[in-house]
């Protein structure tokens, strides 16, 4: 059986690393080490693809390329990061009871989840249906996929029927005049959109008025957004997959181009450790970002 080969356009996609660095790494490391067709286009077997893929996950965490360049696949799997097995009272009880939603998910029973998902949410309310399902249930998958016991197709599952879930309800709250107006979206390269969803729920519930963006928007074009919105706010969502070192720079040069009037909010995983930015609010859970809203509106009553 001829083994699966992805042309270096897919790979780029796949991994996140450019078609630049993966001739740079051919060149320096001597991997990866693409088949050359009669064109001399460079195509990818798939164990190659895998191995990149986590390469660039160990990368985003701070190891260095060329020590992992050298190491054999086992010790690199080693590398990734593994949670630890003795988790918290609560933490594990949440497990317990997420644990059917899990199971509807490796059994790609994409109906059954969604059924489940609505009698949560008619159960628990869209804020309780948010903080005590959605969260600790993206954290759960998340834990699943990096331990190997999720495949990638199953989380991206997991991701789109939670987001129509989450955009159904949204779509349900009633009308009315709302403030202040959020702009929500991420920056590049930060493609995760759960958080942001997660966040749009709570800020309407609250009476905030949410224009969503989407991801991974260029640092110019929120600037312009904000401009032609009239928002009074921006807020970010970053993942822990995003590389933390990364962050503040994006934030600084971001709150260079948003208007000065114009708050710049970021919340989400990969910023629970960030240290404080001037301009910027950092929301650190749930509780801050309902904080940072009243107190927007004690400030611009």
């Amino acid at each position: 059986m001829n083994t699966p080969c992805f042309n270096i356009a897919a790979v780029e996609r796949d991994t996140g690393l450019s078609k630049d660095v993966l001739r740079m790494w051919e060149r320096r490391y001597g991997f990866p080490i693409p088949h050359r067709d009669a064109n001399g286009e460079r195509s990818y077997p798939t164990e190659q693809v895998d191995r990149l893929r986590l390469i660039k996950r160990l990368m985003d965490l701070g190891h260095r390329p060329g020590k992992l360049m050298a190491m054999p696949s086992e010790e690199l799997s080693c590398l990734a990061p593994r949670r630890a097995t003795a988790r918290p009272a609560a933490a594990a009880v949440a497990g317990e009871d997420l644990a059917p939603l899990l199971a509807l998910i490796k059994q790609h029973d994409s109906a059954g989840y969604q059924q489940a998902m609505q009698q949560c949410l008619a159960r628990q309310g869209l804020q309780g249906f948010v903080q005590d399902t959605i969260a600790p249930l993206t954290q759960l998958v998340g834990e699943a996929w990096e331990d190997g016991r999720f495949a990638v197709f199953e989380e991206h599952l997991f991701t789109e029927l939670t987001k129509r879930v989450l955009r159904q309800a949204i779509a349900a709250l009633p009308d009315g005049k709302r403030s202040p107006r959020i702009l929500l979206t991420s920056v590049p390269d930060e493609p995760h959109v759960l958080g942001l969803l997660m966040v749009e729920a709570l800020f309407s519930l609250e009476g905030a008025e949410c224009v969503p963006l989407g991801t991974q928007m260029p640092l110019l074009e929120i600037g312009r957004a904000a401009t032609a919105h009239q928002a009074d706010i921006v807020a970010l969502s970053f993942s822990t997959a995003f590389a933390q070192r990364q962050i503040p720079g994006l934030l600084q040069q971001l709150r260079q181009v948003l208007p000065p009037a114009v708050a710049l909010w970021v919340g989400g995983q990969g910023v629970q450790r960030l240290a404080g930015i001037d301009g910027v609010v950092l929301l650190t859970s749930f509780a801050s970002a309902n904080t940072a809203l009243n107190e927007w509106r004690l400030t611009h009553a």
